[in-house]
Parts: C-alpha cells; structure tokens; sequence
C-alpha cells in the first residue's frame, strides 16, 4: 500500500511540475505599439515602439523594420526605456507598406518570442 501512495504522489508531482513549467513559459504579448497594426502613419515618424506584457531584455532583443520580406533597417532599442518598453529612432521611411518585427528575450524566463506589426507609411504634404 505505501509504494501504491508512494507512486501516486511521485506522479501528482511530476504533473504539478509539467503544469507550473507550462503555465511560466507563456508567449510574451504586444500591449501597445507605434505604430499601431495596420496604421497609417506620416513619412515624418522616426519613433517607433512596442510595450509588452512583461519586462523584456533591452540588450539582447531586435527590432527590425522590413518590406516585402526585406529587412531596411536594423532598430537598436534604446537601453534607458521602461523595462516593458522597447523604443528606437529609425531614420525617415519612403511611403509604403512595412512591417516592424520584433524579437524578445524576456527577464524572468528567457523565453524568446517574436511577431511583426504591419504598417502602412502614407505620403507627406
């Protein structure tokens, strides 16, 4: 009887473990960014950001901003934002549709995840 309960909480444990690794290792989600999905935005706008859920790694996260499966330009985020906050200057982007990837590595978990923002810049006047 004692290896029966023996064997039931040895695998109530593991279960336990399985659910606790699983419940820590969530993706990451976008909680604001600039621009928006699917904005369109002015030829002026050299600001971009994204703000997520969790604190993220500033140094060792990307963001990158790409057309047409291209990437254009390569974003150093800057290392004094929020911990949540990823934030870069881009220089000034020709009208068309882009996407702004981004790639974290987040403080707690190291988990790594990524996902791309489409926008659209529109013609300045």
């Amino acid at each position: 009887m004692t290896f029966r309960r023996s064997m039931i909480f040895e695998l109530a444990s593991v279960s336990l473990l399985l659910v606790s690794g699983r419940a820590r290792a969530q993706d990451t989600h976008v909680v604001e960014s600039a621009p928006a999905a699917n904005a369109v935005v002015d030829g002026r706008t050299t600001a971009f950001f994204v703000r997520f859920d969790r604190p993220v790694d500033h140094v060792r996260s990307l963001l990158l901003i790409k057309r047409g499966g291209e990437v254009i330009e390569t974003l150093h985020p800057r290392l004094d934002s929020a911990l949540e906050v990823l934030f870069a200057r881009a220089p000034t982007l020709p009208p068309g549709k882009y996407t702004l990837h981004w790639r974290v590595i987040t403080l707690t978990d190291v988990q790594t995840s990524e996902g791309d923002i489409p926008f659209t810049v529109g013609r300045t006047n």
